[in-house]
Parts: C-alpha cells; structure tokens; sequence
C-alpha cells in the first residue's frame, strides 16, 4: 500500500531500501562523487573555515569516536566530526550539485548533494567499522531523500533566501545516519522531525565562511538527530507534510504537492536521472560555463590580457543575481564574483585552488583587470527562462576587434559532458595532495572505487587520515 503522506513515504523508502535496489549505475556515480565529496573535503579543511572549526571541535568534544581529517588529524565525536568534515567540504564551493528536474527551479540546480550523507556516514561507519556496502548503502539513501525532498519543496524555498543545501542537506545527512544506526520505522519518523526542526540556512552568508557552516551544520544535525531518535527522543508526526511540516513552513506557505516525492522516491534514482555535476571550478557552479566560454576564447585567439580593453558577461538574472559581487576584495567573494572569474581566465587560463587565493585575488593585475569587466543583463538571455545556465562573454581588444564565445548550456562534469576517470583523478589529486602524500592520493582513489567490496570501512579512513 502507498503512504498517504511524504513523511510516511519517505520512511517506508528508508527502511526498505537496500544496496541490491540500486541499479549499478547508481553505484558507479556514487563513487565518482564519493571521491570528488572527500577530495574536496581535504582541500577544504586547509581553509580558514575548516581551521576554525577544527579548532573549535577540538577544545569542546574530548570523545574519540570519529576522524576530523586533514592537516592535523584528531578524533572527537561523531556529530562533531560530521560538523568539520562537512564544513570543509563546502569550503571551497567545489562540492557537485544536484540537477533539476522541474522548469520552475532557478537556473536548474538545486543542492549541493554529496557532502552531508558522506560525512555522516563516515562519523558513524567509522567507529561500527561497518562495511563499504554498508556505507554506500547508507550514503545513496540518504542522496536519494535529500535530492527528492529538494525537488518536492516549492521553489520559493530558495527564491526567498533559503541555502537548500544546509536546510534540505540535513535530511540526507540524518537518512544516511539513521541507516548505520538501523533505526526502525518510529525512531526513522522521530529523526525526520528532529531533522526538520533542526534545518537551517540563509543566502544572505553567501560569500562567507558560513555558507560552508550550514553544511556542516546540516551533516551535524542529521547525525544529532539520528543519534536522538535512537534514544528515543520524539517528534511532530508527519514532520515533512502540512499544515506545520517542513514543506509548507519552509515555503513560506506556498503549498506543496505530495505527488512530487511520494510516487517518485527511487523511480527513478536522481543520482542517475537527472543526475549531478561535478565541478571543474572551486566557486559558484553558475559562473563554470561562462569562465569555460572564456577560456575557449582566449585559448582560441591567443589573448593576452594586455590586449584586453574591456569584458562583457551577458546573462540573466539567475546567474547575476546570485553572482553578486562586481568586484572581489577576498577569495571568498571572488567565488561569486563573474568579474573574478573571467579574468582569472584571462591571466592564467585556468582557475583553480592556487587562483581562489586572497594573494592572487587581491593582486594588481587581478584587481586591474577585474574593473575592465561589465556584468549585463541581457533581455534576450533572460526571457529564454530560469532552468537553464545561459551567458555569452564579449572582449574587446586593444586593436579594435570584438571576440564573443556563448557559453554551452550543458555542465561540464554533468551528465552530458561527464569528467573522464583521468579528470576525476586529477581534481582528487589537486586536492587531496594538499594533506596526503602521493601513495595515500593513489590508494583512497582504488579504495573507493571498489568500496562496496570493503570488509570495513576503517582501511579507508585510516588512509585518509595519514596526512603526508
């Protein structure tokens, strides 16, 4: 029989889901973003945001249950490790992002998937030294939830100044959780509740070390609220449904349709269809296809940026909006700063971890070139619609031509332009090279492309937690 409500639908899809209903393509885009989520987290926990939080877990959570990786590894507990991790697994705004399956949904993305369930799973697999099938058991279910729940909740969700990612990522986050705990149907509804009273996160710390905290925050949460629910805490039945449930209180009571996750909880697996992108670039996922529209010129044409006079960027306002600053002043902005981005490009034909840098940010010749580049917003691009990343880069040069590159709507990285095994390789290894040494690099990739044959997940963790 079908649940009548989301949350008794949710919770049926839980408790019933098992490794063996995942299609193997499932499990081979789950690992592909298992090694993209814990590359990035390494990257990120040498960052300002990941220090900090570090350094906080350490004074206040003396337990030893879990690993907070990175430079100078330690363990604390489970919830607090899950708090680092996922911090720093947004630290750098390089995390993959979920695709859209709706029209009505801004530029087509939706959440920052991958780091809540992994993080969660890892702080309670770890010390249970469960299985790689268990865990990536765990991590796909919680995936699946969280990215059905943000196709479910009304768009006004983030419209109105919600990050989904933290709100939304705490359900992911407590799914994979209470799968490691073997939480029963009550306790799985009781973690929905604590989850939703517990989801947080506003847009107006876009640009800011806490972006990267409500994620962190989400991973904490849902392994908090699992770990409650085990133990018998209570919460509001039907916590996701109206009048009072997460969908209708987070949309500002916009309503909310059940047919959007009840019939469609794994039918099909959104880590499959519409599947998820990883990012080539440490910032704002709406800025890679213009930085790439850049790049292609410039290799192209073989421009300098001393012939550069002045830069265009045309697009609409779901790229311009939330890609607010004109001009950057710290790494932080420059991840949402389209000015940051194109002359980046310009400079070094690249931009990665070494050009997302308050050094190379705040330089003479960034900050120069930065102030050549116009943010336009094109009416033509705009009355196309929201559900897709639209722009066009226009460069005028010194010399009087005027060079134009329209950006590829696809992603790359996404579905139809996937990264190669060799990409994927060397975006984990630009990563995980800033804690690791090479061989630990080469064997976490191996390990976790056979982790559903792993005895116990500790011979990965311990790897990832042997810093060079």
């Amino acid at each position: 029989m079908i649940p009548s409500t989301a949350t008794g639908a949710v919770v049926e899809f839980i408790c019933r889901s098992r490794l063996r209903d995942f299609p193997a393509e499932a499990l081979e885009i789950a690992k592909r973003c298992i090694i993209d989520g814990l590359g990035v987290m390494l990257a990120g926990s040498t960052q300002d945001a990941g220090r900090i939080l570090s350094e906080h877990v350490r004074g206040s959570d003396p337990r030893t249950e879990a690993t907070v990786f990175g430079p100078g590894p330690f363990r604390t507990g489970s919830a607090s490790a899950a708090l680092v991790n996922g911090t720093a697994g947004h630290a750098l705004d390089w995390d993959d992002t979920q695709l859209a399956t709706s029209a009505d949904r801004i530029f087509g993305l939706l959440t920052h998937p991958t780091i809540p369930p992994l993080v969660a799973a890892m702080a309670l697999g770890e010390p249970r030294r469960v299985s790689g099938a268990r865990f990536l058991e765990a991590f796909l279910t919680g995936f699946e939830v969280e990215c059905k729940i943000a196709e479910a909740i009304h768009p006004d969700h983030y419209k109105k100044g919600f990050h989904s990612s933290g709100t939304v990522g705490t359900f992911g986050a407590g799914v994979a959780a209470a799968k490691l705990l073997g939480l029963d149907a009550t306790a799985t509804a009781h973690m929905l509740a604590i989850a939703a009273s517990s989801a947080s996160g506003i847009r107006v710390s876009f640009g800011s070390m806490t972006k990267p905290l409500h994620v962190g925050r989400a991973a904490q949460n849902g392994v908090t609220a699992a770990e409650l629910a085990g133990r018998g805490l209570t919460g509001g039945k039907d916590a996701l449904d109206p009048p009072w449930g997460f969908f209708q209180t987070f949309s500002h009571g916009s309503g909310f349709d059940p047919e959007r996750i009840i019939p469609v909880l794994g039918q099909p697996h959104t880590i499959v269809s519409p599947g998820v992108s990883i990012k080539p670039y440490p910032c704002g996922v709406l800025g890679h296809p213009t930085m790439d529209a850049m790049r292609r010129l410039v290799i192209a044409h073989d421009v300098k940026p001393e012939h550069i006079k002045a830069i265009r960027v045309r697009a609409g306002s779901n790229i311009l909006n939330p890609l607010r600053y004109a001009i950057a002043t710290n790494e932080l902005e420059a991840k949402f700063c389209p000015a940051f981005m194109v002359s980046a490009i310009a400079l070094r034909r690249k931009a990665g971890i070494h050009e997302f840098n308050d050094e190379f940010v705040q330089s003479a010749p960034v900050q120069a070139l930065m102030r050549k580049v116009e943010r336009v917003l094109d009416p033509v691009i705009e009355a196309k619609g929201w559900e897709k990343i639209r722009s066009t880069v226009e460069v005028d040069l010194l010399d009087g031509r005027t060079l134009v590159e329209h950006a590829d709507e696809r992603y790359r990285g996404g579905p139809d332009l996937p990264f190669t095994r060799d990409e994927l390789y060397d975006k984990w290894s630009d990563c995980a090279s800033l804690v690791l040494g090479k061989a630990a690099v080469d064997e976490a990739f191996e390990l976790v492309d056979g982790i559903e044959a792993l005895p116990d997940i500790t011979t990965l963790t311990r790897v990832l937690g042997s810093p060079a």
